[in-house]
């Protein structure tokens, strides 16, 4: 018979955890996961809102996945980067057919942070610059150089060992607009100006790409204002600076598009992927490139190389992820079960006066809690301290005590299902984070 506490204390014991202290954790036991919800040992159900890590796009435990690896597995697991598999083929012809542009060929990964480490080494190298420009409110993964090229505050443990030459802006924030802009039109050619004018800062000569994800992830779900984007690639064009469109989180229909790019009219020079690619079934990323760049290694070697690049098993499980989008309409699901959220939210912010705003595209979104609407005092500030997380860690606690899974950060409750989510399901989780709001409506002032 399982023991679920030699579980945990296995698990306490011998193994380290990702962004906590390591004592005092009392972690979620989980025994399996089907669908939309995760399964503890004792028998409780989660709603799972985020997709675990905003990357279980598809569901949990879908069978045609299981059925690929298992497949691969026994014709052959692994083979090195240098040799070839069929499914590695196929699964670069499929990215190639449904990516934006001319991203015509993969470069593959294991993750997130790793595309992005290998984006940033080949705009380099393709570029002879070394200049990379990113948002402050932003995450491109935990390893050193996608660590400093994002501005999220878990960096700052270890800025004084930061990567060089990566270079902040501010995001085009509208609800807290750095330039106090009236409408989102304002905000966008601010916020654009701004980017020129730090361009201009570190000489256009220097800058070798800008680095934005496809849609706000982690950092608050900040959506771009309408033409912002694109001003922002004509100015790249102007100084000849690549755009990496990092998709990590927003690729793959969590934005009702296959990736989020597409809601801004551009095409990218590279783009980075993990996360939706595999659904979170088997570790896998890669960059996507166009063709001039790959082009420009023809006769050159191109000096990227990983022991488990085009993994064939991850590949099989890629290629299923891709068929199981189509197959079952996930990404048109997406784009109407986000209007869904957003016309329920908006129902939501009647009944309670903590909800400030809330900002989604597709099933990528969250909701920002206040104590006054008026003067938009957090309900916890921005990078809060442990002492300042009172009220949010009491929302927190009500979620996951009536069944939900799903992040909350300082003041922000995201709302990312798997793409399969149903009405029904939005409506449970919905009347599960109105119970948990209900909690910030009483420091409401």
């Amino acid at each position: 018979m399982i023991d679920p506490q030699q579980i945990l204390q296995n698990n306490i014991n011998h193994t380290l955890f990702s962004w906590s202290k390591q004592s005092g954790l009392n972690p979620i036991n989980i025994e399996k996961a089907k669908g939309v919800y995760l399964y503890a040992r004792g028998g409780k159900r989660y709603l799972d809102f985020s997709s675990q890590l905003m990357n279980v796009n598809i569901g949990h435990g879908h069978p045609k996945v299981t059925e690929a690896v298992t497949k691969q597995m026994n014709e052959v697991s692994y083979v090195y980067p240098g040799m070839i598999t069929k499914v590695r083929g196929d699964l670069g012809k499929k990215l190639s057919e449904i990516s934006p542009g001319n991203l015509n060929k993969t470069f593959f990964t294991l993750g997130g942070a790793e595309a992005v480490e290998n984006a940033v080494k080949l705009a380099r190298i393709y570029t002879g610059r070394h200049k990379i420009i990113t948002q402050y409110q932003s995450f491109h993964g935990a390893s050193y150089g996608a660590f400093s090229a994002g501005g999220d505050p878990r960096r700052l443990a270890v800025d004084s060992q930061a990567a060089p030459n990566f270079v902040h802006v501010e995001n085009p924030y509208f609800y807290r607009c750095p330039w106090g802009s009236k409408t989102l039109e304002e905000c966008s050619d601010r916020a654009a100006a701004h980017v020129e004018r730090v361009i201009k800062y570190e000489g256009p000569q220097n800058v070798a790409a800008l680095l934005f994800e496809g849609e706000s992830g982690s950092s608050g779900c900040i959506k771009y204002p309408p033409g912002y984007i694109k001003k922002l690639k004509s100015i790249c064009d102007r100084y000849g600076i690549l755009w990496i469109d990092d998709e990590v989180m927003s690729g793959f229909g969590r934005t009702g598009k296959m990736f989020a790019i597409e809601h801004h009219g551009i095409e990218p020079d590279i783009v980075c992927m993990a996360k939706g690619l595999t659904c979170g079934y088997i570790p896998l990323g890669g960059i996507m490139v166009k063709e001039e760049i790959a082009k420009n290694f023809d006769d050159k070697p191109l000096p990227l190389g990983l022991t488990y690049s085009a993994h064939a098993v991850a590949c099989a499980a890629a290629l299923a992820c891709l068929e199981i989008y189509e197959e079952e309409n996930l990404i048109e699901n997406a784009a109407n079960m986000g209007r869904y959220i957003e016309s329920r939210v908006d129902e939501l912010k009647k009944k309670h006066p903590s909800i400030g705003d809330y900002r989604n595209t597709g099933l990528l979104g969250c909701i920002e809690l206040v104590k006054n609407r008026d003067t938009k005092e957090p309900m916890a500030p921005w990078n809060a301290k442990p002492d300042e997380m009172e009220v949010m860690n009491k929302v927190a606690a009500k979620i996951s005590e009536l069944g939900m899974f799903t992040f909350v950060r300082w003041n922000w409750i995201f709302t990312a299902p798997p793409l399969c989510v149903t009405k029904e399901q939005i409506d449970e989780g919905l009347d599960i984070i109105s119970t948990a709001i209900s909690v910030a409506d009483e420091y409401c002032h």
